[in-house]
């Protein structure tokens, strides 16, 4: 296969509305997931919430406004094709200028500081966080998610050893979610990851969350713990805003890989309801 030349300024381009588009947008599934939860719930309150959640992705799709004031840490996962020669100037700045356009034209709220202690705000919502893969192709995928703070704050990880049952691992997500209260506005999508190491296990977890929310895992096993998990977080009457109901979740979704004999790493990655992700191929 011979190699195919993309331009920086595209993947600039790509980024740039690929990052305005979710600000705005519910995602299709989210919102059938929250219509279809809005029709079972007894509880009035949690009704009206699902219902007020609609309306707000109605009225910001309409007048062009963020979803919500939290326009979160950029996200960025790459697939670049082996065969693909990137022409014109850098990735990393590439994207991050794709970031900077999107924050700084879409007036979305800048949260990005460049110090962890000194807190010094980067005024543009730059770096973003990127996760780069190298695939078969002449192709080029971005992938975007944009993170809130609330939803990011209660994720968990867990370095379980390998004796560690099924059940316990159930406990472990659905302590975390009981954790998080509203803190990170439910309904939730809860991404897990199972397996890697200390470093992979959270990249998985958040990988999940570009999955579609009606899609399951392959694997027979970690399709039904997926089911149990939805079922029994559920079951907790945090509901909606955490104001009580049987909506606590709208999906669990999880993304395996290979891990040492002694380890057997978990990660839980919270996301607040609206999901903000989209991707395209370049």
């Amino acid at each position: 296969m011979t190699m195919r030349k993309i331009s920086a300024n595209k993947i600039t381009d790509t980024v740039r509305q690929l990052f305005l588009d979710i600000s705005v947008y519910l995602p299709k599934d989210v919102s059938e997931k929250i219509k279809i939860a809005s029709k079972s719930e007894k509880s009035i309150t949690a009704k009206n919430i699902l219902k007020q959640i609609l309306e707000n992705a109605k009225i910001s799709s309409n007048e062009k406004i963020p979803i919500c004031q939290d326009t979160g840490t950029a996200v960025v996962f790459l697939e670049i094709g082996q065969n693909v020669n990137i022409t014109g100037g850098n990735l990393t700045d590439a994207i991050n200028e794709g970031v900077r356009q999107a924050y700084v034209k879409g007036y979305l709220r800048k949260s990005i500081v460049s110090d962890p202690l000194e807190r010094k705000n980067t005024n543009d919502n730059t770096p973003a966080a990127i996760h780069t893969e190298i695939v078969p192709g002449n192709k080029l995928k971005i992938s975007v998610i944009s993170k809130g703070g609330g939803a990011e704050n209660m994720s968990q990880i867990r370095m379980f050893p390998p004796s560690t049952s099924k059940e316990e691992i159930k406990g472990f997500v659905i302590d975390t979610v009981k954790k998080a209260g509203a803190n990170a506005c439910p309904p939730l999508v809860i991404g897990i990851g199972i397996g890697g190491n200390f470093d992979t296990v959270t990249t998985l977890a958040k990988k999940t969350l570009l999955r579609n929310l009606n899609s399951h895992n392959k694997n027979k096993i970690y399709k039904n713990l997926e089911n149990e998990l939805l079922t029994e977080i559920n079951k907790t009457g945090i509901g909606p805003m955490a104001l009580g109901g049987k909506t606590t979740a709208l999906a669990v979704l999880i993304k395996t890989a290979p891990t040492h004999i002694t380890s057997l790493p978990v990660a839980v990655n919270i996301q607040c309801h609206a999901n903000r992700r989209k991707f395209r191929i370049i």
